[in-house]
């Protein structure tokens, strides 16, 4: 299985605290396919667009975004990062999925989960103290659907459909369906037990801080008889390229520490990092991947060690970085980079 790389956004649309600038929203758009057709021009592996809906993001409709990406690239997968599945109608997403996939010729995925934004929830009529059981039933009602045309399906949360064709089936046989967590045991057992991908992520803290999740994903799904060595587990993080780790971290760091107090503050919990708490988090042992092109391969490459990824995804940039830095950094991450992995890894 060759090791993949990618990014994602979520395409925040927030002011710069080096110049207190802030782009439009159509400005925003626009950077956003720009940002998936360097990166496939480039030759990484996936781009990912995260769902939010506030007027400080433009992914409250992430498939239209993936699908505009869709006609503008070639080879990328084209991914959600992620589909807040529990306020959303799997029928709806499924068709949304399925079109993209054969806008792309086969490159949709789908990355599910519950969402750790949850305005989502009131916005769409739905009620939190059902959090969980929404994602639950709707999960399955999703792989139904991927699994059976046409389908009978009863729940406890939505209406049964009945012998219902639901339409457009993918490009190819099936479309990838990943379930996106923070790195929580209960999901990590859950997602074992079903045998499907998990994508996990770590926003901040030391990178050994889930091995206990993947560990018990893992043994969750040898119990339920998967074959757990050959199940895709990925990593979301915060990182740059530039061209010194120094004027690496100098770029980030703004932008970054503004991200995590105002996405952070609107979810209560606003977040004043530091510069040293910084630079810890981009030391050796700290989550995040930021550097020059060598810092950053041999980050990732531990990173896949230590977890056993398939697949490694990095937030790069922020939305508040300016564009010519933002692709600046995926320039690197494709040209530097991901050579020097696939030579390390015989995956050339």
């Amino acid at each position: 299985m060759t090791f993949e790389i990618g990014i994602m956004t979520f395409g925040e649309v927030t002011q710069d605290p080096t110049n207190s600038t802030i782009r439009t929203p159509h400005q925003r758009a626009r950077e956003t396919i720009e940002l998936a057709t360097v990166a496939d021009e480039v030759g990484l592996d996936v781009f990912g667009m995260g769902e939010h809906h506030r007027s400080d993001f433009v992914g409250s409709a992430p498939t239209i975004v993936l699908a505009a990406a869709a006609e503008a690239t070639k080879r990328i997968r084209l991914s959600s990062a992620v589909t807040v599945l529990s306020s959303d109608d799997p029928v709806r997403v499924w068709e949304q999925f399925a079109t993209i996939d054969l806008l792309s010729a086969g490159r949709a995925e789908i990355i599910a989960g519950r969402g750790s934004y949850t305005e989502s929830f009131p916005l769409f009529g739905y009620d939190l103290a059902d959090y969980s059981e929404l994602f639950r039933e709707k999960l399955d009602m999703l792989l139904r659907i991927r699994e059976q045309n046409p389908l009978t399906w009863t729940g406890k949360l939505r209406p049964p459909i009945v012998n219902a064709d639901i339409a457009p089936r993918p490009y190819g046989e099936t479309i990838p369906i990943w379930v996106g967590a923070g790195g929580s045991p209960a999901s990590a057992l859950s997602t074992g037990t079903l045998g499907l991908p998990l994508a996990m992520a770590i926003l901040f803290g030391p990178m050994h801080m889930l091995q206990d999740s993947a560990r018990l994903y893992r043994a969750a799904a040898e119990r339920a008889g998967h074959d757990s060595v050959s199940l895709p587990l990925s990593m979301s993080v915060g990182g740059y390229v530039g061209s010194s780790p120094k004027r690496a971290r100098d770029i980030m760091y703004p932008h970054f520490a503004a991200f995590m107090m105002e996405h952070n503050h609107q979810r209560g919990r606003g977040m004043a990092l530091s510069r040293e708490a910084f630079d810890a988090g981009a030391s050796p042992g700290g989550s995040y991947i930021v550097g020059d092109g060598e810092e950053v391969t041999d980050k990732i490459l531990r990173f896949r060690e230590m977890y056993g990824l398939t697949r490694i995804i990095i937030q790069i940039g922020m939305g508040s970085m300016s564009h010519k830095d933002l692709l600046a950094g995926v320039e690197r991450l494709g040209t530097e980079v991901v050579p020097a992995i696939r030579s390390e890894l015989g995956d050339d």
